[in-house]
C-alpha cells in the first residue's frame, strides 16, 4: 500500500522548469510540481486544453493538444508504442483538469479504465473550467456561483452534486484509484510513488483550489485545501484492485463545513438552511466511508 512510501523517497531533481505564468495561488501548478517531481524523468506528460499546458514548464517529453475528449486515447497510444519499444519502464502520464476528466473526456477514460491500459492519470481539480472563463463542470459542487451557473433571482448557484468519478473509476476493478490535497504533499506524493510502481490503470484525483474561480484571496489556497479535507468535504483515501478502501487521513474530529465554504466567494450566497444541509451530507458520506474504511466498496 502507499502507507510504504514517504516523500523521504522523492527524488531530489526538480522537474519543473523554476517561475511559471500561473495565477497567484494556482494549486494546479502546485500538482504538476509535486506529480513529475514524484514521477521523475523517465515519464510521458499529455495534456489537453486545461489551465496546465500554460503554466507547466516540464523536463519529460511531453505532447499536447490532442483532441479535448481524446486523452485516454492518446496517453494509451503512447503506452503501447513504448511497449513495443520494449520501454515498458517509461510512465505514460496524463495531467487534465476536471473538464478534460470528468466531462468531455469521460468516455475515453472509462475505456482505457476497462481496458486495463498501463496509464497513470492525474485530474487536477480546481472544479470548473477555468481557463475558458470558469464555466460549470461535472466536479463542481452543488450550489457554487460559476458563469453559468449564476446567483440571481433564478438561480442559485449550481443545481447537481459532484460527480464521484474515483468511485466509477474503482468499480471498473482497475488495480489503483485515490484522492489526494495540495495541502497534504506528504499523503499526495506517497500516492504517486505507490502507483508509480504498479502496472495497469491507476487513477489519482486531486483537491486543488483556484483564487480566481473560487474568488478568494490566494494566500489562502493551502488553507482552503486544508479546512475541505479536515471536514470531511473532500476525503482522501485509496482503493485498490477495485474495491478494497482505505482512508489514508482521519481528521480526529470533522470541522465545521462553513470554515472552509465562508472563504469562498463562489459560496457567499449561501443560507444557514444550506450550510447545514451540506454538512448534513459531508457528515453522512463521511460515515459512509469511515463503514468502509479496511473493507470493501461493494
Amino acid at each position: 500500500m502507499s502507507k510504504k512510501m514517504s516523500i523521504m523517497d522523492l527524488p531530489e531533481e526538480e522537474v519543473v522548469w523554476p517561475g511559471n505564468p500561473a495565477c497567484q495561488g494556482c494549486a494546479g501548478s502546485l500538482v504538476g510540481r509535486l506529480v513529475y517531481k514524484a514521477l521523475g524523468r523517465n515519464s510521458v506528460r499529455v495534456e489537453v486544453a486545461s489551465c496546465a499546458p500554460g503554466f507547466m514548464n516540464i523536463r519529460v517529453p511531453s505532447f499536447f493538444g490532442p483532441a479535448f475528449e481524446g486523452a485516454a486515447a492518446f496517453l494509451t497510444g503512447l503506452s503501447r508504442g513504448y511497449k513495443l519499444m520494449g520501454r515498458e519502464d517509461i510512465v505514460i502520464a496524463g495531467l487534465i483538469g476536471d473538464g478534460g476528466t470528468v466531462d468531455i473526456g469521460f468516455q475515453g477514460l472509462s475505456a482505457a479504465a476497462e481496458r486495463n491500459e498501463n496509464i497513470f492519470w492525474f485530474t487536477y481539480d480546481n472544479e470548473a473550467y477555468m481557463n475558458t472563463g470558469g464555466q460549470r463542470s461535472g466536479a463542481t459542487p452543488a450550489h457554487a456561483q460559476t458563469s453559468t451557473t449564476p446567483v440571481a433571482k433564478l438561480s442559485q448557484g449550481k443545481v447537481e452534486e459532484k460527480k464521484n468519478v474515483p468511485f466509477i473509476l474503482a468499480l471498473h476493478n482497475v488495480p489503483y484509484v485515490a484522492t489526494a490535497s495540495v495541502a497534504y504533499p506528504e499523503d499526495l506524493t506517497a500516492k504517486i510513488l505507490y502507483g508509480k510502481g504498479i502496472r495497469g490503470f491507476r487513477y489519482l484525483h486531486v483537491h486543488a483550489p483556484c483564487p480566481t474561480g473560487w474568488n478568494y484571496d490566494p494566500k489562502d489556497t493551502i488553507k482552503i485545501a486544508r479546512l475541505s479535507v479536515d471536514s470531511g468535504l473532500w476525503p482522501l483515501y485509496e482503493i485498490t484492485e477495485g474495491r478494497r478502501l482505505r482512508l489514508t487521513y482521519k481528521p480526529k474530529e470533522l470541522k465545521p463545513v462553513a470554515e472552509a465554504l465562508k472563504l469562498q466567494g463562489r459560496f457567499r450566497h449561501l443560507t444557514d438552511e444550506t450550510v447545514y444541509a451540506i454538512q448534513t451530507k459531508t457528515r453522512e458520506n463521511w460515515e459512509r466511508l469511515l463503514s468502509m474504511d479496511g473493507g470493501t466498496i461493494c
